[in-house]
């Protein structure tokens, strides 16, 4: 009760983390325990990174030819969606437009009908 043993939670890949005794150093894994090893190893040299052209976007790695494709299809895209807007904010002149000009000639039909 003062010292909880805390739990060994199984991974998805179905190994098990090890848990570490910090008064002993031993491992344990599930019900078997390890003792620690006290010997000297050496330090394993990390492998080189492979050499790659690739750049990294957002956690994404692109090669320039996906990279050079990603800028087209936005590019694309931001003059895609541009004349659609500019086409619509056009529509909406020309209808109030030709309305103003409806609303004249009415008005001007309508004051020379009541002139007469």
């Amino acid at each position: 009760m003062i010292h909880p043993k805390i739990p060994v939670n199984p991974l998805p890949t179905g190994l098990v983390a090890p848990l570490v005794n910090p008064a002993t150093g031993d491992i344990t894994y599930g019900p078997t325990t390890v003792p620690a090893c006290h010997c000297q190893h050496t330090p394993v040299a990390p492998a080189p990174a492979p050499a790659s052209t690739s750049v990294q976007v957002a956690g994404i790695r692109l090669t320039p030819a996906a990279l050079v494709t990603t800028v087209a299809a936005g590019t694309g895209v931001v003059l895609v969606v541009g004349a659609v807007l500019v086409s619509m904010l056009l529509a909406v002149a020309i209808t109030g437009a030709s309305v103003a000009v409806c609303a004249v000639v009415l008005r001007s039909l309508l004051n020379q009908h009541n002139r007469r």
